[in-house]
């Protein structure tokens, strides 16, 4: 069973125990990204964790569902930063998101790496996280479609811009800064990002792109 396909575990029980699963997922990431999928092993994530190898499968079942819970919290803490400012200021504030979250990933080196390396390992077919990744850059590329197209429909990006054309280009040049970023940390991620966009952006787009604000603030 692939991790796109896989039923949602029920809810876990008491706070020890989340602490205790949020604990091993943190390990479970470094590992990941310091020695890749296929070379970090139970055992070790185990030890790390003070635990037994019995008491890791005891929250989850195997490495492939630990690694589908490290791809999850990602994406989780990727959705809390980024959904305040789309929530807060529609179209303008999806993009605004987007360089944010790029500044928020140059301070967390780890993920970065763990991010790379397994969307890396993940080109082959027969990884447990292809499928995982293949419907993610899918989802990615379909959604930011949509916010370029509302914020041309809004008047804030340029009436030529095909949004289908840019969320691809928008999308690969985050991927590709990542990589780039792990090999040069003078590389300024949210800047680049931030370049684009204000290459697309009408003047008023420009000014409500620079006066978005998340909805928690």
């Amino acid at each position: 069973m692939s991790l796109a396909t896989r039923p949602n575990a029920p809810a876990r029980g008491y706070a020890k125990g989340r602490a205790r699963r949020e604990a091993i997922v943190r390990e479970a990431s470094a590992q990941f990204a310091e020695k890749g999928f296929a070379s970090a092993t139970i055992l070790d994530i185990a030890a790390a964790c003070d635990i037994s190898r019995a008491g890791l499968l005891h929250y989850f079942a195997d490495k492939e569902a630990l690694l589908e819970a490290v791809l999850e919290a990602r994406d989780a803490e990727d959705r809390a930063r980024f959904t305040p400012y789309a929530r807060a200021s529609g179209s303008i504030g999806v993009l605004r998101g987007m360089v944010e979250l790029a500044e928020h990933n140059q301070l967390v080196p780890g993920l970065i790496e763990l991010f790379v390396r397994l969307s890396t390992e993940a080109a082959s077919p027969d990884h447990p996280a292809h499928e995982y990744f293949q419907l993610r850059y899918a989802r990615i590329r379909r959604t930011t479609a949509q916010a370029l197209a509302a914020a041309v429909a809004d008047g804030h990006l340029s009436a030529d811009l095909d949004p289908a054309t840019a969320a691809l280009r928008l999308t690969s040049l985050m991927d590709g800064l990542q990589l780039r970023w792990l090999l040069d940390r003078s590389i300024d991620m949210a800047g680049a990002i931030r370049g684009t966009l204000t290459e697309w952006m009408t003047e008023p787009g420009r000014r409500a792109f620079e006066a978005a604000v998340p909805s928690d603030r």
